[in-house]
């Protein structure tokens, strides 16, 4: 996830700029750059790869200036490059500008702006904001800015500098943190609170829809309306390594609680053009079946779009453990697709499931969080997530991440395949855009769920049930639990349960039930009689209430009303919040928890 940094002031502005993108590696990058303002002119280094490849160049130049913006960035539209990186500069070199998250209406504008002559250097969506500005300044940079933005639609922590203006940035947050520091004659700002620390701990948190001037003298704070507002500082006691969490005590719990624009970035960024380079529309109107290979959580994640995709599409489509895929002899050839799920791109199971599926000719589609990682690379296609860095190692806003782009992709592919309308993509479109707030709605049970969690952490078993589409969702949560509480968990179609689970279930076994109004009601209101009637303890996952399951659930967390697509979204943030939850009463490690590592790039 990209970072800013940008200070005004009496100190040297590279030093500033480097020291703080530093302290913002953490958020992960694939480039760096800096630019500074001095006597009328803007000075300019990025460099693709590490930051020490950064820092090496910045040392070789002046940089001279007191003002200035950094940016680490973590690539959305383009490869990485040093054409790529940020800061980007207008035409005229005097306007330089960062910018961290997804315009959504890039290509319109861009169209608009060349057309009145303006030149572009970059692939990225953030060059349009630069070149949109500077087609708005008549002189006062504040104006130019907040003109700009009201054309743009997307999310955005963005910082401006002007050669004319030294002594001055410009900056707004709609969707991405940014956040302001305080000091004596000096301003700071940046993505996360660490790159602030070394200088000050008084800091403001800016909300969406805040425009901010900074100078030596303070901030001028506004509404993107223009309405002037006052902002609230505080004093952060934060060390260094808590405010890289942003003040949770865990980078799982700050991920869980960063889905809502995890989904919305990703859903933004695929809603018009859910997959780059080669998927023919002819190919897919005559495919004759679908196979989709992942691992772990994004196995989970292919079992979703199973559900999802076999009904709209009208041919098979079925998920495959890659680990599995790869040692069988699959009935796959020209007609199939082969969608390969890996957040990291670099899962060795699914690589080689990959090549294997090109060898017997069919077309590949990756979906990844990371551009330019080996399966992307490798396949004839690729739908990006935008999830950002995702530290800890139990996965959570790049499951979701993958929920969101699998929804998207399977109505694309229908319409494709006439057999949804334009009109019903749009339609589905538009209730899978409420996903983020859904999420937002959902994460809203974690007092309850931490509640729950003291009183039933120290059990040593659970088992997780759903019907259809939540199945999937029983089989990540009792995962998640697995993963970083080390407690034992199940997961069961319910109804397999008679078919063995059921011998498990007396007075001391939890038993977590996931259902949905949307999906077998009666039948698994059924099934949780059968686990009322031997006594085990029943807690209950649901969209919907009534007597009969408040009669049944011993617990009952509700969770938001969903469209079918978007249903996955609604019920997963809880039970990575329980699970959560209880491994940080059990004490364990719910980061880095034992014997596992982020990727896995070894059989």
């Amino acid at each position: 996830m990209c970072g800013i940094v940008g200070y005004v002031g009496h100190r040297r502005a590279k030093k500033v700029l480097l020291e703080g993108l530093k302290r913002l590696e953490y958020r992960g990058y694939d480039s760096a750059g800096i630019a500074t303002c001095s006597d009328g002119e803007i000075f300019l280094v990025r460099r693709v790869g590490k930051l020490s490849r950064l820092i090496e160049a910045a040392e070789k130049e002046k940089l001279p200036g007191n003002t200035g913006i950094g940016h680490t960035r973590w690539a959305t539209h383009g490869l990485p490059s040093d054409e790529n990186a940020h800061p980007h500069i207008d035409c005229s070199g005097r306007i330089a500008l960062v910018h961290n998250g997804i315009i959504e209406n890039y290509r319109e504008l861009k169209e608009k702006l060349s057309k009145s002559g303006h030149k572009f250097t970059s692939q990225t969506d953030t060059e349009v904001l630069v070149h949109l500005i500077e087609e708005r300044y008549s002189g006062d940079l504040l104006r130019a800015v907040m003109e700009a933005l009201r054309e743009v639609r997307g999310a955005f922590a963005i910082a401006v500098i002007h050669a004319d203006h030294p002594g001055e940035i410009v900056a707004a947050r709609m969707g991405s943190p940014l956040v302001l520091g305080k000091g004596e004659d000096e301003a700071f700002l940046a993505s996360d609170a660490p790159a602030l620390l070394p200088y000050t701990r008084h800091m403001y948190f800016m909300a969406d829809g805040e425009v901010v001037h900074a100078s030596p003298k303070g901030f001028r704070l506004l509404a993107l309306d223009g309405t002037s507002k006052e902002p609230s500082f505080q004093y952060v006691p934060w060390d260094p390594l808590t405010a890289e969490k942003a003040g949770y005590r865990h980078f799982m719990e700050k991920e869980i609680h960063e889905q809502p624009r995890a989904v919305a970035d990703t859903l933004a960024s695929l809603q018009d053009a859910p997959w780059e380079e080669e998927l023919p529309g002819d190919f897919v109107g005559e495919m004759d079946g679908i196979v989709l290979v992942a691992c772990g959580t994004s196995y989970h994640a292919a079992l979703v779009a199973e559900y999802l995709w076999e009904p709209l599409l009208g041919i098979p489509v079925r998920a495959y453990i890659a680990s599995e895929f790869r040692y069988r002899e699959p009935a796959i050839g020209e007609g199939t697709l082969v969608v390969a799920i890996s957040q990291s791109g670099e899962t060795i199971d699914t690589l080689v499931a990959v090549r294997q599926a090109k060898e017997k000719g069919a077309r590949v589609l990756a979906v990844c969080n990371v551009i330019g990682s080996a399966i992307p690379r490798e396949s004839h296609a690729t739908s990006y997530t935008r999830a950002g860095l995702e530290i800890g190692v139990a996965a959570t806003k790049t499951f979701t991440a993958q929920l969101a782009a699998l929804a998207v992709i399977g109505l694309h592919l229908a319409r494709l395949r006439g057999t949804i309308s334009e009109e019903v993509l749009q339609r589905k479109l538009q209730e899978l855009r409420k996903a983020p707030e859904l999420i937002s709605q959902a994460l809203k049970l974690e007092r309850e769920i931490e509640g729950f969690a003291e009183r039933y952490y120290k059990k040593t078993n659970a088992l997780y049930l759903g019907r259809g589409i939540l199945w999937p969702l029983a089989m990540e949560g009792a995962l998640k639990l697995k993963e970083i509480s080390y407690i034992h968990a199940e997961a069961y179609p319910a109804g397999e349960m008679k078919h063995g689970p059921i011998a498990l279930i007396d007075e001391t076994m939890p038993v977590f039930f996931l259902i949905s109004r949307e999906e077998l009601w009666e039948k698994s209101l059924s099934n949780m009689e059968e686990v009322k009637a031997r006594r085990g303890i029943l807690i209950a996952f649901s969209d919907g209430s009534g007597k009969e399951l408040e009669r049944l659930a011993d617990h009952l967390f509700v969770v938001p009303r969903a469209s079918r697509e978007a249903l996955p979204l609604a019920f997963a943030s809880p039970l990575q919040l329980l699970a959560y939850h209880i491994a940080r009463l059990r004490g364990t490690d719910v980061d880095q928890p034992r014997n596992l590592a982020k990727t896995v790039t070894v059989e």
